[in-house]
């Protein structure tokens, strides 16, 4: 009888040629088990999924309730059904007030995506700028905003009318135009390896933006959900998007999406034509309960306070010479080290001894660490001692 693994292998789409092939029974808080029992401590929450931990009992029960409920009944917006009001009301309650509006999907790219259309139809132009660098998905919209030519040359041609600028770079706002539809724009670089911006940079974004009836557009996929310390990224900055986009972390391990605007600016998506943007299975109500009681569990919880001391406590203990940075915001960091060579090594011997982590698709030389944001000043230790032990191992000098 073949193994999982070789199921895996004959019947599942690869990724990538040389996949990881690690197989995991069960997850729960910080840990994943392997088939032989073994816990591992997972650094990077499924890529900024499991914020809250892994099968948090709040939301295993809100999933259980609901698939005994009702789970798909309707195309998304036709029914009311009370698991996406419930949660689209509980988004409006803790964001700015013009934020009152979601459409939900299923995914990140698909956030993205119907915030392309949207921002289309609502200002009437096709110009879309983006960054350099930027990771905001891989469907062919969202592929087109991606700033890295490598991983997109082979599926052109994309969409037209997409320009790039360079993140955190002032000159560079003077391409938005009163012909820009949106400046696409992660809050915080994710793939690039952790990049993060100036306040000033920011607050002239939101100027230009405003100056050229520009919509702003933040992504907030991975550093959502209170990963930077904060609710939503934005809120270190002290401005407001147009339109923001949620996934990932939202659903506590559920797959979920949200782009959400202000009330005016979303119905454009209802009328001329009406059903401008539909969705089969976006806002399941399996999914929605879920992302309700992740937003619950860490308001009630108080997930995010000590999020920032968590981050910088990686970093006072994560000093090494080859170590070249420590880069990050919360418990959204980057390790960085000489080159891809090194990091792989490192990222390999960290996993056989027990901590899970991996690299950046844009900055191949860096570690992520991006852990449920439960994970404890022990934990902190603990992963921190390993890494260091493999990087004087691999990297000593």
């Amino acid at each position: 009888m073949l193994t999982q693994r070789q199921l895996f292998l004959q019947h599942n789409a690869q990724t990538t040629l040389e996949p990881l092939l690690l197989e995991f029974t069960k997850a729960s808080g910080m840990y994943l088990y392997d088939t032989t029992g073994k816990k591992h401590l997972d650094l990077i929450a499924g890529i900024g999924v499991s914020n809250i931990g892994h099968c948090h009992p709040a939301v295993v029960n809100a999933v259980k309730e609901q698939v005994e409920t009702y789970m798909h009944i309707m195309v998304y917006g036709e029914f009311v059904q009370s698991p996406q009001v419930n949660f689209a009301k509980a988004l409006a309650d803790v964001l700015p007030d013009h934020l009152n509006c979601t459409y939900f999907v299923n995914s990140g790219a698909e956030a993205v995506e119907g915030a392309m259309k949207l921002a289309k139809r609502y200002t009437g132009r096709s110009e879309i700028i983006a960054c350099h660098r930027s990771y905001h998905g891989s469907t062919q919209g969202a592929l087109s905003l991606m700033g890295n030519e490598e991983f997109k040359q082979a599926y052109r041609p994309l969409l037209p009318d997409i320009s790039f600028i360079n993140y955190d770079h002032l000159p560079d706002l003077d391409k938005i135009t009163d012909k820009t539809a949106a400046v696409f724009l992660e809050t915080v670089q994710g793939e690039a390896g952790i990049r993060i911006a100036d306040k000033a940079y920011f607050e002239a974004l939101r100027s230009k933006c405003t100056a050229t009836g520009t919509l702003l557009v933040l992504d907030e996929i991975q550093c959502g959900f209170g990963r930077t310390g904060k609710l939503f990224g934005f809120e270190h900055y002290g401005i407001t998007p147009d339109i923001l986009l949620l996934a990932k972390g939202i659903g506590g391990g559920m797959p979920i999406g949200a782009f959400i605007s202000s009330t005016a600016i979303m119905r454009s998506l209802a009328t001329n034509p009406i059903l401008g943007h539909l969705t089969t299975f976006g806002g399941h109500p399996v999914s929605c309960a879920a992302g309700l009681a992740t937003l619950q569990t860490i308001l009630n919880e108080n997930i995010v306070d000590g999020v920032e001391e968590k981050g910088e406590l990686f970093k006072k203990l994560l000093v090494h010479p080859a170590i070249k940075e420590v880069r990050g915001k919360g418990l959204m960091m980057a390790i960085e080290f000489e080159n891809f060579e090194i990091n792989k090594k490192i990222i390999d011997a960290c996993i056989a001894d027990g901590v899970i982590s991996d690299w950046f698709l844009h900055c191949s030389n860096s570690m992520r660490v991006a852990p449920p944001l439960i994970i404890t000043e022990e934990e902190i230790h603990d992963a921190c001692e390993v890494i260091l032990r493999n990087v004087e191992a691999i990297a000593g000098k």
